[in-house]
């Protein structure tokens, strides 16, 4: 006898037989007969589990459930919104919901949330929240053991609503209480900008969500009137957001009336063509542009179109690889769909998708495109781009990679706890530009890290294991006994000899977490720029026109 399917299973997979009838009908059949005919088999399968199931059914989870498994095997951007979740897709849509302007992280020895990074100018920071206080209570209901997301849920709210929240503040005795006000809080589109070295504006663009061509625009002008010669735009982990926003900003150093981007879908309404419609701001400022692997969807729109139009230098990694294009539909009952409803191409033709979601392996999984099927096109001066997996840059700037060790100090919380201890004995520090993390203050982090007893992987020692397992599997452990000895006894742990070896790579991640406390995103931003390689490569560029211009052209 075949084993009865739990309702579960059966939901999901009536729900995905429906999606797959819907986008892969064969050739000849009638389309709307399998639509109807498989909605009328999900419908008689749900009211047959309600009716017979042993246990009750759970219909809003059930079929959310399997809501959310068909959207997914499309594509990870396909998202259905009940009413009840249209403030997330409103902080999606307009950067901004309602709450107290914080970044919360888990503490795993607490079992409690603490704040980690509060927006300045935002209610936590204006009622005096500071990096590192423990959330205790929220209107007397303690937040023991809840998680993130459900401390989350708990802060936000309808702007002009209020509640108490009492902290454990490291260094304070008795708890601290705060009357807290939501208001709608807007997330910074451009955190920093500023004119630097040999007359180089500098702006780093945080997302394409909200209205950030408005203050680009200011902040452009703003930096024009200091004088700059020329411009730094840093796209890097900017997600995207809003296609017009990234069109409104290539706007101002292309001409009016060029074809930006072209969508091509299903429907008419899903196939356009996007061209800017205004006067320039500046045509001719040479301007570099810096990318890396979060840069996506509408960044690469603006980093893209300008490289096709030969209007920048892209400097840094590989961009993400998002060219599709999503709308939002209404639902019954307050809900609302996000769909992929296009591609986007740039002006060279290409579009910068880096998987195709259709074409799924056996486990359901899904790759980039290999760079061996990409295609060729060509920029307006001829030079050579390709399509699919995302925006290569012009100047591709290796990264370092990150020690092992670095991982387990930020997972242990020793980079935050440290920079907690340092806030407490320092009231104040000296501007985020000028603040340097001296040798006494390393070699207190250093104590605080032996006082912790920690531990960590090396790669070295997992390495070594696995290379005598694999010895010992081919019979040549035996011979190799004395040699193997002397390298475990090399490879032991050494924790002042790795603090000291990698001291380079964790300063500045502590020096960028204790500044951050005084100066917010802002100063993060600074400390992050004080040894950046992408910016330094892009500062060359800018300062070499001869350069600048034979990277923009076709090599004879």
């Amino acid at each position: 006898m075949k084993k009865m399917r739990s309702w579960h299973a059966a939901a999901l997979l009536a729900l995905t037989v429906s999606a797959v009838a819907f986008w892969g009908f064969e050739k000849g059949e009638n389309h709307d007969f399998q639509i109807a005919k498989n909605l009328d088999i999900f419908n008689s399968i749900v009211k047959e589990l309600d009716m017979f199931y042993v246990d009750s059914l759970n219909a809003d989870k059930t079929i959310r459930e399997g809501i959310d498994n068909m959207l997914y095997s499309l594509d990870p951007y396909t998202v259905y919104f009940p009413e009840d979740d249209r403030d997330e897709l409103e902080q999606m849509l307009r950067n901004k919901y309602g709450g107290i302007g914080s970044i919360i992280t888990w503490n795993e020895q607490l079992k409690r949330s603490v704040i980690s990074e509060p927006y300045e100018g935002m209610p936590a920071a204006e009622v005096g929240l500071k990096v590192g206080d423990i959330l205790m209570e929220l209107d007397g209901e303690d937040l023991l053991g809840k998680d993130n997301q459900q401390v989350s849920e708990m802060l936000r709210g309808d702007a002009g609503t209020s509640f108490t929240l009492k902290v454990q503040r490291p260094g304070e005795k008795n708890l601290l209480t705060f009357n807290i006000v939501r208001k709608y809080i807007e997330l910074p589109l451009i955190p920093y900008y500023a004119k630097i070295e040999d007359g180089i504006g500098y702006i780093n663009l945080s997302t394409f969500s909200g209205n950030p061509s408005k203050e680009f625009k200011r902040v452009f002008q703003e930096l024009k009137a200091q004088g700059i010669s020329s411009l730094i735009i840093d796209l890097r982990s900017n997600g995207g957001g809003l296609l017009d926003e990234a069109i409104e900003i290539a706007n101002f150093f292309v001409p009016k009336g060029q074809t930006l981007v072209t969508t091509r879908g299903k429907t008419r309404q899903a196939s356009e063509t996007y061209k800017t419609l205004r006067e320039p701001l500046d045509l001719d400022i040479p301007i570099a542009v810096l990318v890396n692997s979060g840069t996506a969807s509408s960044s690469e729109i603006l980093a893209g179109s300008l490289q096709d139009l030969d209007r920048a230098v892209i400097i840094g990694t590989r961009t993400y690889g998002k060219g599709l294009v999503q709308t939002t539909r209404p639902l019954p009952y307050g809900g609302t769909i996000k769909l992929t409803t296009s591609k986007y191409y740039i002006p060279s033709g290409r579009c910068v998708q880096a998987i195709d979601y259709s074409h799924r392996n056996v486990d359901g999984s899904v790759g980039r495109i290999p760079d061996s099927l990409t295609t060729v096109f060509h920029t307006a001066a001829g030079r050579e781009v390709r399509d699919g997996g995302g925006v290569t840059p012009d100047i591709v700037v290796e990264k370092k990679q990150t020690p092992n060790i670095i991982y387990y100090l930020s997972r242990d919380n020793l980079i935050f706890d440290y920079a907690t201890d340092y806030c407490i004995k320092h009231k104040k520090i000296a501007a985020a530009q000028d603040f340097v993390l001296t040798d006494q203050d390393y070699e207190e982090f250093k104590e605080k890290v032996k006082s912790t007893d920690f531990k960590y992987d090396q790669q070295s020692e997992k390495l070594l294991k696995d290379l005598k397992a694999m010895a010992e599997f081919e019979g040549y452990e035996q011979d190799a006994t004395a040699e193997f000895e002397a390298l475990e006894k090399k490879l032991q742990h050494n924790l002042d000899h790795d603090l000291d070896f990698f001291a380079s790579d964790i300063k500045p991640l502590i020096s960028e977490e204790i500044v951050k406390r005084y100066y917010y995103q802002k100063g993060s931003i600074i400390e992050q720029l004080k040894d950046d390689p992408d910016l330094k490569r892009a500062k060359e560029i800018l300062s070499d026109k001869a350069k600048y211009h034979e990277i923009l052209s076709v090599n004879p």
